[in-house]
């Protein structure tokens, strides 16, 4: 029964991953007609809308003091440079090397663990961290020849995904997940409100864009669902390496919706990170350790698929 589960839950994994590279197409397709701003924005009130009808239905209005605290407001913050610098990183290069150097997430969040959180790393999954960020340099070719501006905004949404993922494992335990998802939801829509307002990029929304801005909030949607879905039916260490058919999905996305083939590097490069994420992967799971990141999605307004984990908590209850 349990292969089963686990069978499913790895299908639901792997459809919440289609619908974050779904999301993730409709939104670099955004951007050519509206700013990055704007796209914030927008989609960070759909988000703080679910969000408030999640923490109704939760009963949890009583904590939301805990919105203030220093590490729920740092861990925000974290989350609304990663958005911006992800936005900007689809709307610069390819969906599929976006994609390629995010897998690394996993990776950056168990070495920034071993670093600042005394968490205990061997030289086995110390290998793979190593061999991981090889993968990406292979992929951004560093250098005036091969090097891509929107590499260094991944670059830079990773990293601050990765301190997002450790400030959260460092909040208090009591502060219910949603609390923490609609502090982010509402610190991106007010940081996309003020981005666009800098940039002067406000335009006009067509209903076609309109249309396109909700689809991409269905789909972002859809993949919270599912991965609930996952979680709920699956081992979590079973399901965690199925997340990386995320850069198979965006590979696909980007050849049909924008013409984009990776070249040569980016197989390269991106089958290293992905070997390496799943061998450190194999070893938490050797040795009982839950996966420490929480999404390889840094950037939306999911705050780090705690609206998911918040779902579930009421699901639950």
């Amino acid at each position: 029964m349990r292969i089963s589960s686990n069978l499913s839950g790895a299908l639901f994994m792997i459809a919440g991953m289609a619908s974050f590279s779904i999301n993730d197409a409709i939104v670099k397709k955004l951007t050519e007609e509206i700013g990055v701003g704007q796209i914030m924005f927008f989609r960070g009130l759909i988000v703080m809308f679910i969000a408030l009808i999640i923490a109704w239905r939760a009963g949890v209005f009583s904590h939301m003091r805990a919105v203030f605290e220093p590490r729920v407001l740092i861990r925000s913050a974290c989350e609304l440079v990663a958005a911006i610098a992800y936005l900007e990183a689809l709307k610069a290069m390819p969906l599929a090397n976006a994609a390629a150097i995010l897998q690394c997430l996993p990776l950056a969040v168990t070495l920034g663990a071993a670093l600042f959180m005394g968490e205990p790393v061997g030289w086995r999954r110390w290998s793979a961290i190593i061999a991981g960020f090889i993968g990406v340099m292979i992929i951004i070719k560093p250098g005036p020849a091969g090097f891509e501006s929107g590499a260094l905004y991944v670059v830079i949404a990773m990293l601050f995904a990765t301190a997002r993922d450790l400030l959260t494992k460092a909040i208090r335990t009591d502060v219910p997940a949603i609390v923490i998802t609609l502090s982010t939801s509402a610190l991106l829509t007010i940081g996309g409100a003020g981005l666009g307002t800098i940039e002067q990029d406000w335009d006009l929304m067509r209903w076609p864009l309109v249309g396109l801005l909700v689809l991409a909030a269905g789909f972002l949607l859809i993949g919270y669902q599912f991965i609930v879905f996952a979680v709920r039916k699956a081992d979590i260490s079973y399901v965690a390496p199925f997340r990386y058919t995320g850069l198979l999905w965006s590979t696909i996305l980007g050849m049909i919706m924008f013409a984009t083939y990776p070249g040569v590097n980016v197989l390269i490069g991106g089958a290293i990170v992905v070997g390496a994420g799943l061998y450190s992967f194999y070893r938490e799971r050797q040795k009982g350790i839950e996966p420490l990141s929480e999404t390889t999605q840094p950037g939306g307004p999911q705050g780090g698929g705690l609206l998911a984990r918040a779902e579930e908590e009421v699901l639950r209850d």
